[in-house]
């Protein structure tokens, strides 16, 4: 849910520095409408709340210093940023009224919208994207996403309304990462420079930005309630109020929906397929599908000696159905992933290594790396230590969780015994992926329209606050991430990304499972829905509520 082509475009940006897909495979919301309520003749008008799901609560309001995609998706409300794509992913200014790209392509001039006030009142200046450019490039900043900023080799506020910055190389994805939140100086400049943690700070809780809507309140574990801001700089939204709903469980979301509790959800295949299928249903919602901006994966801590070895991870590889788990969890509603880049974009290579469902390859795989079943219990072991591990996965997302369990029941087939952990959202990522405590994973990656892929794959990116959490490492690999980068020809670029996917596929630092369908449940008494490549969400502030149909009132 984001503003015109903002909100649900700019989670994609942001996406493209690789935000962690947490929370589910529902996150972009795109496509062809399967059933359709009645088509509007009203006129929009104001009032009204629109009531979304959210499996796991946000970690903050400082999207910056987030990586989970629950965040990122509430402050795209609150925050705006200098540039974003609009309904069709074609780039576009939002707080930068137009820039211009000097002909070396090492330096941007921004020249930004007047009039835009922060949600106190204070202007936006080129001070404000001043503060956010060194907060970002600052090592000490914890974020994922400063890389890009430590790309620039100067920059500087040429007056109020005029920012320009210079890059040491030419940096292809540079225009697009200006599409992260820009923060308030006035208010947090401060507590940076006093050395304070900014997570701790006030605007974490409370934030103050330029976006379509303003922050209420924020019970955690319960509800993120935002207003409308009657001064937003592109229109005043029609809707009233947003409200975030936290509810850790899809079975339980998808009662509250069909209770009509709440206006807008993702749905499992389960639900989608079979559960909706009915008249009273279709006549409350309409359901969108289309081919999801991301992919999910199973992923080795590859500081565990076990996972070192290829062999072992390939043997993984070619013993899980992939296909099984596309037919009997997706029910069909989803495709096969090779790689990290979406099938049908001009990156994706589908001429790499795959892993077919083989059981005694993996078990020929698994000999070769010294795993044989020694003592005849049907779990092999190496040096007297029988292979066992944990799968751990998010609580509330069925789908992750029966691929867990499929997964599962096909390593045992080969020897692998495989225990499965389901951990509350929070927990999961502070407890056990910041500190890189656990043997595997299943999760997903939110995927950009830039293919650089530098956070997540480079060996200089396995840090705590970082998107590398695998510890994956590879010279060859950190090489063409680089050279990727430092090109603006996209047939060069391409032939970069194909050899990465090549790697990848041998490696397999990761088992890349599939990529699903996005599969949405919005109210029929929501109007001016207009799916687009960018999500449904892209002209958020343009949708209404009927008078006649409204049911709440602000308050």
């Amino acid at each position: 849910m984001k503003s015109t082509a903002s909100l649900s475009v700019r989670f994609l940006i942001l996406a493209c520095l690789l935000v962690l897909w947490g929370c589910g495979e529902t996150e972009s919301r795109t496509g062809d409408p399967v059933s359709a309520g009645a088509p509007s003749r009203s006129a929009p008008t104001y009032g009204d709340s629109i009531i979304e799901a959210s499996i796991g609560d946000i970690s903050g309001l400082i999207p910056n210093i987030t990586s989970d995609s629950a965040s990122h998706d509430v402050g795209g409300f609150i925050y705006a940023s200098l540039v974003r794509t609009d309904k069709n992913l074609r780039l576009e200014g939002e707080m930068a009224e137009s820039w211009e790209v000097s002909p070396d392509e090492r330096t941007i001039t921004f020249h930004l919208r007047k009039g835009v006030r922060w949600h106190d009142g204070v202007e936006f200046t080129a001070d404000d994207v001043d503060f956010t450019y060194r907060f970002m490039a600052d090592p000490k900043t914890p974020t994922a996403y400063g890389e890009s900023f430590r790309q620039i080799q100067k920059a500087e506020v040429v007056d109020r309304y005029t920012y320009r910055v210079h890059y040491a190389k030419p940096y292809a994805p540079a225009l697009i990462r200006w599409g992260t939140t820009i923060l308030p100086k006035h208010i947090l400049e401060a507590p940076w420079k006093e050395g304070k943690d900014l997570r701790q700070t006030e605007q974490n809780r409370h934030p103050i930005g330029t976006g379509p809507y303003k922050f209420q309140e924020w019970k955690t574990g319960e509800k993120i309630v935002l207003v409308a801001n009657p001064d937003y700089f592109e229109g005043r939204p029609y809707v009233d109020r947003v409200v975030y709903r936290i509810i850790p469980d899809q079975a339980t979301i998808f009662l509250e929906l069909k209770a009509k509790n709440i206006d807008l959800s993702g749905l499992t295949p389960l639900q989608f397929r079979r559960q909706t299928d009915y008249p009273a249903f279709k006549k409350s919602f309409v359901k969108y599908t289309h081919l999801s901006n991301g992919y999910t994966y199973l992923g080795f801590n590859l500081q565990d000696p076990r996972f070192q070895d290829k062999r072992v991870r390939q043997a993984i590889a070619h013993a899980i159905n992939r296909q099984e788990i596309i037919d009997g969890v997706l029910l069909g509603l989803g495709q096969l992933a090779v790689g990290p880049y979406k099938p049908g974009t001009w990156v994706y290579n589908p001429n790499v290594r795959r892993y077919d469902f083989d059981p005694e390859k993996a078990k020929e795989l698994l000999k070769a790396a010294g795993w044989a079943d020694r003592d005849g219990d049907g779990i092999v072991d190496k040096d007297g230590r029988p292979f066992h591990f944990t799968i751990r996965t998010n609580q509330g997302n069925a789908v992750r969780i029966q691929t867990a369990e499929m997964i599962q029941r096909r390593l045992k087939a080969v020897g692998i015994d495989v225990r499965i952990h389901v951990v509350e959202w929070a927990a999961f990522l502070n407890t056990f992926i910041r500190k890189k405590n656990f043997e595997a994973i299943i999760l997903g990656w939110g995927l950009g329209i830039d293919p650089d892929q530098y956070d997540i794959w480079h060996s200089s990116k396995a840090g705590p606050d970082e998107l590398n959490h695998i510890s994956y490492r590879n010279p060859q690999v950190d090489e063409l991430l680089e050279a990727g980068r430092r090109t603006f020809n996209e047939a060069r670029r391409k032939e970069i990304y194909s050899r990465l996917q090549e790697i990848l596929a041998e490696e397999q630092p990761i088992v890349f499972l599939y990529v699903p369908e996005a599969l949405t449940a919005v109210s029929s008494r929501i109007h001016g829905v207009e799916p687009a490549p960018a999500g449904l969400t892209h002209n958020f502030i343009k949708w209404y509520v009927p008078k006649e149909l409204q049911r709440y009132t602000a308050g």
